[in-house]
């Protein structure tokens, strides 16, 4: 590979394009000033002006939400995993029907597995725009996603149609559903009584892990975070680490697998034959299987990356309670 090969595989977090339209809630007051990117694969963006910045996907898709203080994501669901970790600002977290069932509040470099078969939104409660970076299970990302009956009854209000294309219409830009394209299905009451009502105690021991727990475990080894041996045990198609300053040598090494880093705090220098690069926080790298490569961080302070790897496991495969 040459050094032009290694870039088009780097995403710099000041290079990210946003898109303000990707999903149906684009409108709804509350909701209007969010920023949505995807990284790496196509997400599951529900608008043609999403840019995707790596086509290629390795087993699951990265992406990102950006929301300026009180602006919150609507309730959601999706078929396989969705997994966050909070790079800057302070997010709460909550689920159910109603989004009334249980909650948590996410610090800067917390990590959230969040389980399949539930509702879930999130906003931004702290005072300043916040961002939080995301893992979805599988190379199409699931599928789409599963809103919540009223969040489809506010968008139409506010203009906005979702297609059973899964592509967005906005009558605000004189759209209309293509021949043949009928309004998305509103999910009937059986559909859901499938949808689960856990309690906060139900779900935060499992399925979130704290920055300052990940970072003691990553004193001398890498800190398996999500994984058959991680501290949130799931098997959701990708397995999880956080690498810290003392977590892993200079010594170059490989895998046969693809291997996504993305920084939370620090500088990393990545070196492979030919090819040298420093990553900075919230920079991605997807680095694909079987090359050399070596991970250092290159200043003093404190430096710590998630490390996200393909597994055999089938996405969503154990990714519930």
């Amino acid at each position: 590979m040459t050094p032009q090969d290694f870039e088009s595989r780097i995403v710099r977090y000041g290079e990210l394009k946003p898109c303000k339209t990707a999903f149906i809630d684009a409108h709804t007051p509350g909701s209007d000033q969010k920023e949505n990117f995807t990284i790496i694969g196509g997400g599951v963006s529900e608008s043609a002006d999403q840019h995707v910045h790596i086509t290629e996907t390795p087993g699951f898709n990265i992406g990102a939400a950006g929301q300026p203080p009180k602006c919150r994501n609507s309730l959601h669901s999706h078929h396989t995993a969705e997994v966050f970790y909070v790079l800057k600002g302070r997010w709460r977290f909550f689920w159910g029907r109603w989004g009334t069932a249980g909650e948590v509040i996410l610090e800067e470099g917390d990590i959230f597995n969040i389980p399949t078969g539930i509702f879930r939104g999130f906003e931004n409660i702290g005072t300043d725009y916040g961002m939080i970076m995301a893992i979805l299970g599988g190379d199409d990302a699931g599928g789409g996603v599963l809103w919540a009956p009223q969040v489809i009854e506010d968008a139409k209000a506010h203009g906005l149609v979702l297609g059973d294309n899964g592509k967005l219409y906005d009558s605000k830009k004189g759209q209309s559903l293509p021949k043949g394209v009928k309004p998305m299905t509103v999910l009937s009451a059986a559909d859901l009584k499938e949808f689960k009502e856990y309690k906060t105690s139900e779900v935060v021991p499992d399925f979130v892990a704290r920055y300052q727990d990940m970072m003691a475990m990553a004193d001398h080894q890498p800190a398996e975070v999500i994984g058959g041996n991680g501290l949130l045990k799931d098997r959701p198609g990708f397995e999880v680490d956080l690498i810290a300053r003392n977590s892993i040598s200079a010594d170059f090494y490989s895998i046969d697998r693809h291997e996504v880093l993305m920084v939370m705090r620090g500088h990393w220098r990545v070196a492979m034959e030919g090819f040298e690069t420093v990553l900075a926080p919230g920079d991605t790298f997807a680095v694909p299987p079987g090359l050399k490569r070596s991970i250092t961080p290159s200043m003093t302070g404190e430096a710590s990356l998630f490390r996200v790897r393909n597994t055999d496991d089938a996405a969503g495969s154990t990714h519930g309670l």
